[in-house]
């Protein structure tokens, strides 16, 4: 029997704890699902209940405590991937349901309030929980179809014939790839994290960055195979530069959406919709997602001992709402994440109520991001080397807008002072001019080479043009 463990753990070291952070495009066992007493469309009573509670009322509902164990294990194991599937892939919340799952058997599984539950069924159900079925080399919960097998037939387990295959001698796994095919794993072990969408929290647009964008990336070029209005974006990187933008406006278009190029809340969502459409991920034979499909160049989240490009661009926003907000304290941009940087997060993450434990996750980003467009025009002065503040995203090849022809009006100067920056022309969009010119700063004064106008890159420029003698 071929068991896969730890798929989707990412751990983060907080003493001598080891904290298990779930990855939002990695499946992982909610603590909590909420199940429309009803049909999709009916309006009727969503309950909230434990996912543990959930499976043991689907498997008491729809089993008997009397089958063989190996029977029963089987069945519960369908049942709990049958529900990760429905969770992973979002399948109510991207047609704007509020809740997981329904309780009709014609679309879902059986949940029955306040019925008993079979102990046996519930040692089984507390052991298994968190397991579930995989096609091998593939990450999601297979849509793992079932049926009794004697009143309803279907493509899946036949939930009366695992009776027969069990005392046969036939073990839960055997039984289980007799249905679902020789190239299944079990995944186990999975960690249990708090319900969340996958909506990042604020809106992903031009400048925008992050494992967020490069899933979004990944899912609009599988998209095009069967849309190829779409256009491709040929290096999906996470950073959302023009092309990206290019393709989120020919979706919006396509799909009847605002056609702004922003991946807000409506089309994160229909992105999603679409993507599992053209993938079958809710189909039993689905084209399924490969591990190098949700391999970002960005880690899930930054913490002490951490150092880099991305580190730095973390303490250019704390050290700017810290200019703000006089109970955080300063920070200098070392581009390591040492002791200052994390006592100076658990103090932002005081201030504005979410988990304070130093570390700049999903939530914590999202309030920096969020806090630092709404202050940086009113940041002092003297909160950095140079007067012109940093607008709060990348600047990149293609783009256009405001920012843009002021760094292009700043190298201009620059460059007839410092020879060794290529000459830029004011242009207004940002060229393969712009892009020389910044690598050559960055290569001169930041140790980087990546072409793109962040905050270090901004305020080099800045700095350098502010401090000629004009």
């Amino acid at each position: 029997m071929q068991i896969i463990n730890e798929i989707n753990k990412a751990y983060v070291e907080c003493g001598e704890e080891m904290v298990i952070i779930s990855r939002p495009d990695v499946p992982f066992i909610p603590e909590n699902v909420t199940v429309h007493l009803g049909k999709p469309d009916e309006p009727a009573e969503n309950v909230t209940v434990s996912f543990p509670a959930y499976i043991k009322n689907v498997a008491s509902s729809e089993i008997y405590p009397t089958w063989p164990e190996s029977a029963i294990r089987a069945n519960i194991y369908a049942q709990i991937t049958f529900a990760l599937n429905r969770i992973f892939t979002e399948r109510y919340r991207n047609l704007g349901y509020d809740f997981d799952i329904t309780n009709s058997t014609q679309f879902d599984q059986s949940f029955v309030p306040g019925r008993d539950i079979f102990e046996n069924i519930s040692e089984v159900v507390d052991e298994i929980f968190n397991s579930y079925i995989v096609r091998q080399g593939k990450i999601e919960p297979i849509a793992a179809s079932y049926c009794d097998g004697v009143n309803v037939d279907c493509d899946g387990l036949l939930q009366w014939e695992t009776v027969t295959l069990a005392e046969d001698g036939y073990s839960p796994y055997d039984i289980l790839k007799y249905y679902y095919g020789e190239d299944i794993d079990l995944v186990t072990d999975v960690p249990v994290n708090a319900n969340f969408e996958s909506y990042p929290l604020y809106p992903l647009r031009l400048g925008s960055f992050g494992r967020d964008v490069f899933i979004i990336q990944q899912e609009l070029n599988r998209i095009r195979e069967n849309y190829p209005a779409i256009p491709k974006i040929e290096n999906p990187d996470g950073i959302f530069r023009k092309d990206t933008e290019d393709a989120v406006k020919a979706f919006q278009k396509a799909f009847d959406l605002t056609q702004d190029g922003v991946i807000g809340s409506a089309t994160w969502y229909k992105i999603k919709y679409i993507y599992n459409a053209v993938k079958g991920l809710g189909e039993l034979i689905s084209e399924g997602i490969e591990p190098e499909e949700i391999e970002s160049p960005f880690v899930i989240s930054w913490q002490e001992g951490d150092s880099g490009i991305w580190v730095r661009l973390i303490q250019y926003y704390v050290r700017a709402i810290a200019c703000y907000y006089g109970d955080i304290p300063m920070i200098e941009l070392t581009s390591y994440f040492g002791p200052e940087t994390t006592e100076a997060v658990k103090a932002l993450q005081t201030k504005f109520d979410i988990i304070i434990d130093g570390v700049v996750g999903i939530q914590t980003w999202a309030v920096l991001d969020k806090i630092y467009r709404k202050i940086y025009s009113e940041i002092s002065e003297g909160c950095f080397k140079n007067k012109t503040i940093y607008p709060g995203y990348l600047l990149s090849k293609g783009m256009g807008d405001k920012n843009v022809t002021l760094m292009q009006t700043y190298l201009e100067k620059i460059y007839q002072y410092y020879p060794f920056i290529p000459k830029v022309s004011v242009t207004g969009i940002f060229d393969e001019q712009t892009e020389a010119a910044a690598r050559a700063i960055q290569r001169e004064y930041l140790g980087i080479d990546t072409g793109l106008i962040g905050p270090a890159t901004w305020s080099k420029i800045a700095e350098l043009y502010e401090n000629l003698e004009v």
